[in-house]
């Protein structure tokens, strides 16, 4: 069996003056280098899912543990070994790209020389080099998003969460994220990760969880999923016919 490398225990979260849960007590588990996809529409809890798995925020009851080591009383040494993309750009746009990751380098305790050249491979790997010495505010929204994915991963993290990696970039830069990331999952990092792209999702995901309402309403492989659900093709077509057509993009 697979090594157990997240493991949540009716995990929940109200947030304050709210008189529902943004996360229902629920129960879950994420192996050791899987590529975990986190699928729901606007509001279904996503965000407040990974943000607790990854200690930004407390959760209101549960308990969560990485690694075989608990959130609460490990919580320092748990941050040492994961990685976090937020979906808004965590960078300061008046810095250079290696200026940015020198930074974020620096956050992690690395330093010197291999500090350096981790940042110049790692722009390199990405299509950016050329472009490390350039500001930020001049960059494109699909150069930020693959700046951002750096900066999460520069320390080579153990589990790495990701929130909406490939929102708002083009398709080249998109298949450029997705391949990078394949290839850190390859060499070992556990990958949880939200989005709304439901192709994306089906082809690098293992498992998937499908959420709604603060619930998990499914999970499994996007093949098991789609071969439970009658009519069902394709991944989209599963989360369809759990979350409805009803529009969700409403504030």
């Amino acid at each position: 069996m697979n090594e157990l490398m997240i493991q949540i225990i009716q995990l929940a979260k109200k947030y304050e003056k709210s008189d529902t849960y943004a996360i229902e007590p629920m129960d879950l588990k994420i192996y050791k280098s899987e590529i975990f996809g986190l699928l729901g529409p606007n509001g279904a809890g996503k965000t407040t899912l990974i943000s607790m798995l990854s200690g930004l925020i407390k959760p209101s009851s549960g308990s969560i543990e990485v690694g075989h080591l608990n959130f609460n009383k490990s919580r320092k040494q748990i941050q040492n070994f994961i990685g976090v993309v937020p979906q808004e750009y965590a960078l300061y746009p008046t810095l250079t790209a290696f200026e940015n990751l020198l930074y974020f380098g620096a956050m992690y305790g690395l330093k010197g020389k291999d500090l350096k050249d981790t940042i110049n491979q790692a722009l390199e790997n990405l299509g950016l080099f050329k472009f490390r010495n350039q500001q930020i505010k001049t960059f494109s929204g699909g150069m930020k998003r693959r700046i951002n994915l750096l900066a999460g991963i520069l320390q080579q993290p153990k589990i790495l969460f990701l929130d909406e990696p490939t929102v708002g970039v083009d398709v080249q830069s998109k298949n450029v994220i997705i391949e990078h990331l394949k290839q850190l999952n390859s060499l070992g990092t556990t990958i949880i990760y939200t989005s709304h792209h439901m192709v994306e999702a089906q082809y690098i995901c293992s498992r998937v969880a499908i959420m709604d309402h603060g619930k998990i309403i499914a999970k499994g492989t996007p093949d098991e999923l789609i071969e439970s659900t009658q009519n069902a093709r394709r991944l989209e077509d599963v989360y369809l016919n759990l979350t409805g057509s009803e529009l969700r993009d409403y504030v």
